[in-house]
């Protein structure tokens, strides 16, 4: 069978296709479009962490922060309720709440949920200040009682990265109310002071005569020369289930 009139042309097409090569000038053009575009997505990612957060954890932050107000502690039934209704009070009963729910708590878990009407902040808290529970939301101080118990109660979390929770911590003002909300009850704390302390200023967590939350994160933005502290009264502490011997 004889070849199609038009198949020597396409034949010779794509052999001029095959034996065609990029030139410098191409290849040079080509690098240039992409270094320019890598180049501009880098600005856009500092562009965005300067003025907002770090995009990338901050959908990761997100994610991790989805679903873990399901799986909050539940509040207190059976055996351990009907030893909470032999207490005095409800400070004692508050009291004793947080310290088994302290003693329950492992790395990572959810503890609680974090009302911060200044920053627009409404976060579940995580239990510990390692880089894994930080990276799902703001996390509790192991060393530290729980928001309830006498003593000094502390949270830290993120400026920039993983949702950035505190990135406007320093924006904080006397007076400011904080709502940490517990399977046990609700504990609402007011600033009393925010500053700049030195990284190793572990006295900021001691305790003092009054219940405390203290709120910590690095300071300034994007470097962990000085930390960043919001020191706040105990305003009050509702229990969540007044009725304890009903």
């Amino acid at each position: 069978m004889s070849p199609s009139p038009g198949s020597g042309r396409r034949g010779a097409s794509r052999t001029a296709t095959r034996d065609r090569r990029v030139t410098p000038r191409e290849l040079v053009r080509t690098l240039g479009t992409t270094l320019a575009l890598a180049g501009a997505l880098v600005l856009a990612d500092v562009a965005a962490t300067l003025w907002w957060q770090e995009p990338v954890t901050a959908v990761v932050g997100h994610l991790r922060q989805r679903g873990l107000a399901e799986r909050l502690p539940a509040p207190p039934a059976g055996a351990e309720r009907l030893a909470v209704a032999e207490l005095a009070d409800d400070r004692a009963r508050m009291a004793f709440l947080a310290r088994r729910q302290r003693q329950a708590l492992r790395s990572g878990e959810p503890a609680a949920r974090l009302r911060i009407p200044r920053l627009g902040l409404d976060q579940v808290v995580v239990q510990g200040v390692d880089r894994g529970p930080l990276e799902r939301g703001p996390g509790l101080y192991p060393s530290q009682p729980l928001p309830g118990a006498p003593g000094t109660a502390a949270i830290a979390g993120h400026r920039t990265t993983y949702g950035a929770p505190f990135r406007h911590l320093d924006r904080m003002r006397p007076g400011d109310p904080i709502t940490v909300e517990l399977a046990y009850g609700r504990v609402r704390y007011r600033v009393t002071t925010v500053r700049s302390v030195a990284p190793d200023a572990v006295w900021v967590l001691d305790r003092r005569r009054e219940d405390r939350l203290v709120l910590t994160a690095c300071d300034p933005p994007f470097s962990a020369a000085r930390r960043l502290v919001v020191s706040a009264r105990l305003d009050s502490a509702v229990l969540a289930r007044p009725s304890w011997a009903s």
